[in-house]
C-alpha cells in the first residue's frame, strides 16, 4: 500500500480530491472548486476548529482548491501554489476567475475600499499577496474589484526579486509565529518559502519538505566547506539561511524572533538544547 503524505495529499476517510483516482481508493471523489483567499490572509488549521493546530497560512489571492464547504462554516482543501492540505474559515474565500498581475513587494500595506488613505482599511495584505490590477489614479492601483492599494507597493506578477536573502532580511524582529508566513509573524519554513516566492523560485512549506527537495547538498563535516550566501542550514526540524560564511538568518522559537546571529552560536545552543546538530546543508 503506497504512503501518501497527508500535508500535501487531499485525502480523508470520506472522500479524496478526483485527481487521486486510481491512485487512492477512497468512496468519494470531488472535482473541487478554484476559490480565492479574500481576506487578508488564511489561518489552515489541521482539524476544522478555530483552536486547532496552525499548520500555514494562505495568503490574499492565494488559489484554493475547495473539496467541502461544511455547515460549521469551514471549507477543506488544498492551496495551488504548494499543494498544502487543510481547512480554512470559508467566509475568507470567494470565488474568483481574475488572473492575478501584481503581487505586494513590501512587508505590509493596506487594501483600501476607495482611492483614499483617509478610508479605514479593509484588509492588512503581506509580502507575496496576489491581486488583479486593472486601472490606477493617482497614488493607488486598483483591482477588479475597486479596491485600491498603494501603486508603490507592487510589482507585476513577473517582477523576481534578484536575492531571496534580502527579502528574508527584510523580516528581522518580526516575531516567530508557528505556522505563520506574514509579517505580523512567520516561522523558520515560512520564511523560507515567502523569500523564495519573491525571487521567483519554489520551496515547499514544511522545513523537512525543503530540506529534501531544495537545493543540493555540501558535506555537513567538511572543515574546509566555505559556506555562501543564500546556503540553506538544517537541523531536524527547522532551516536558516547563511547570510555570509558565518551569520545564520532564521525565524527563531528561541528568540521568539527573526533574527542573525553567529551560526556557530546557533548550533551550539541547539545541540545544548537537545535538538541535535545540523543534518544538512543545501545549497541553490
Amino acid at each position: 500500500m503506497s504512503v501518501f503524505d497527508r500535508r500535501i495529499t487531499a485525502v480523508r476517510p470520506d472522500r479524496a480530491a478526483l485527481s487521486l483516482k486510481g491512485q487512492i481508493e477512497a468512496p468519494l471523489y470531488v472535482e473541487g472548486v478554484r476559490k480565492i483567499v479574500f481576506d487578508g490572509s488564511a489561518d489552515m488549521r489541521r482539524e476544522p476548529y478555530p483552536d486547532a493546530l496552525l499548520d500555514t497560512e494562505a495568503l490574499h489571492g492565494e488559489i484554493f482548491i475547495e473539496y467541502e464547504c461544511d455547515d460549521e462554516g469551514w471549507s477543506w482543501g488544498q492551496l495551488e501554489r504548494d499543494s498544502y492540505v487543510g481547512f480554512v474559515p470559508s467566509k475568507t474565500l470567494t470565488r474568483d476567475e481574475a488572473q492575478s498581475t501584481h503581487r505586494v513587494s513590501v512587508l505590509r500595506s493596506f487594501l483600501y475600499g476607495g482611492p483614499s488613505i483617509k478610508l479605514p482599511p479593509m484588509a492588512a495584505v503581506s509580502l507575496g499577496s496576489r491581486v488583479a490590477i486593472v486601472d490606477h489614479k493617482d497614488q493607488f492601483a486598483i483591482t477588479h474589484r475597486g479596491h485600491c492599494l498603494i501603486a508603490d507597493h507592487l510589482q507585476p506578477i513577473e517582477y523576481q526579486e534578484k536575492d531571496f536573502v534580502s527579502v528574508a532580511e527584510r523580516f528581522i524582529g518580526i516575531p516567530y509565529y508557528w505556522g505563520g508566513k506574514t509579517s505580523l509573524g512567520l516561522d523558520c519554513s515560512g520564511l523560507v518559502q515567502v523569500a523564495f516566492d519573491a525571487a521567483g523560485l519554489s520551496a515547499p512549506r514544511d522545513s523537512d519538505m525543503q530540506e529534501k527537495q531544495v537545493g543540493h547538498s555540501l558535506p555537513v563535516n567538511d572543515s574546509l566547506l566555505k559556506l555562501k550566501r543564500g546556503d540553506l542550514i538544517f537541523w531536524k526540524g527547522h532551516v536558516g539561511i547563511m547570510r555570509d560564511a558565518e551569520t545564520l538568518l532564521h525565524a527563531s522559537g528561541h528568540h521568539m524572533l527573526v533574527v542573525t546571529e553567529s551560526l556557530q552560536q546557533a548550533i551550539d545552543r541547539i545541540a545544548a538544547k537537545g535538538a541535535g546538530p545540523v543534518t544538512s546543508i543545501k545549497r541553490l
